[in-house]
């Protein structure tokens, strides 16, 4: 089991104690000398205020946030988690992608997603009904570019004819991509095409906003895992595909709990579990990821 944890950059309310240059550096440092396998952000580039009042959050931009993680450690890998794939023309993905994976000597992880908010894609002047097609297509397209020869494809909102793109990622035969997503066509999505696939805990509460399957219990994620299985078999695919779940324990729970979790989570298949810890200032937060380190990744 590997673990992904999250860099605290959507709390913009405490200034430069989270968001700051200063803060990811420590932060992800921190957390490769904890034993963390990666570190993560997330993408809302422009969401509304209805959905920040009932929960949601800022961020910084998720290329701009990883490259400042990369340049202070060496091998902690760096995740999006996930990049909302149809804001944004694909081409320009891949680019920024494939940038950071250079720079970073080949430690990105491109995880993507059809993303949900409504509103979000209406102020960026993306389709919000084709947000699946575009997100399929963006995938290939990526994969395409990456490939360092002339591109020629249509898709929504772009028209390569013959294109090429260079540098290539460090990474052969490119950067793995992770598919967010608990519905069965995000599922299909990432055997299809993709390297992992990234469900999340999804309550009923939160899948009225979220628009994605619901996931509580180990045994949802069991069924869906078995769908994506069924689909592999169906699709002829034979490379394993990553699972990467998102691990949600009581506060101050007890290790041997923890612990527990991580081996049920181990039986069913996941290989990544992405966490976060808690901290009221960057020191708080720095010393949760060295406990968590020492009390759970050291025992796994």
């Amino acid at each position: 089991m590997r673990f992904s944890v999250e860099l605290p950059t959507q709390r913009v309310d405490t200034g430069i104690e989270f968001v700051s240059a200063a803060a990811v550096a420590e932060i992800a440092a921190a957390a490769e000398r904890a034993g963390f396998s990666a570190c993560f952000v997330t993408d809302h580039p422009f969401p509304n205020r209805q959905w920040l009042e009932a929960g949601g959050h800022h961020t910084l931009d998720p290329f701009v946030a990883l490259s400042f993680a990369a340049a202070a450690t060496e091998r902690l890998r760096l995740q999006t988690h996930v990049l909302v794939l149809p804001y944004r023309n694909p081409f320009l993905v891949a680019k920024q992608a494939a940038s950071l994976d250079v720079m970073s000597d080949g430690r990105l992880i491109l995880g993507v997603a059809a993303g949900y908010l409504e509103a979000e894609f209406a102020a960026l002047g993306a389709d919000y009904a084709a947000r699946n097609d575009s997100a399929d297509a963006g995938v290939d397209a990526i994969k395409r570019a990456w490939m360092g020869e002339p591109v020629t494809m249509n898709g929504l909102g772009f028209d390569a004819a013959d294109n090429l793109m260079l540098p290539r990622p460090a990474q052969r035969p490119h950067p793995p991509i992770w598919v967010g997503g608990n519905s069965k066509r995000a599922i299909r999505r990432a055997v299809e095409r993709a390297d992992g696939w990234v469900p999340f805990r999804n309550p009923p509460e939160i899948a009225k906003f979220s628009k994605s399957a619901v996931i509580m219990t180990t045994d949802d994620l069991s069924r869906r895992i078995d769908y994506a299985r069924e689909h592999a078999a169906a699709s002829g695919r034979r490379e394993p595909l990553e699972i990467c779940y998102s691990m949600v324990t009581k506060r101050d729970a007890p290790t041997d709990e923890v612990m527990a979790a991580v081996a049920k989570y181990d039986q069913l298949g996941v290989g990544w579990l992405t966490v976060g810890v808690r901290g009221k200032t960057r020191s708080e937060y720095c010393e949760a990821l060295l406990r968590f380190g020492e009390e759970i990744i050291a025992r796994v």
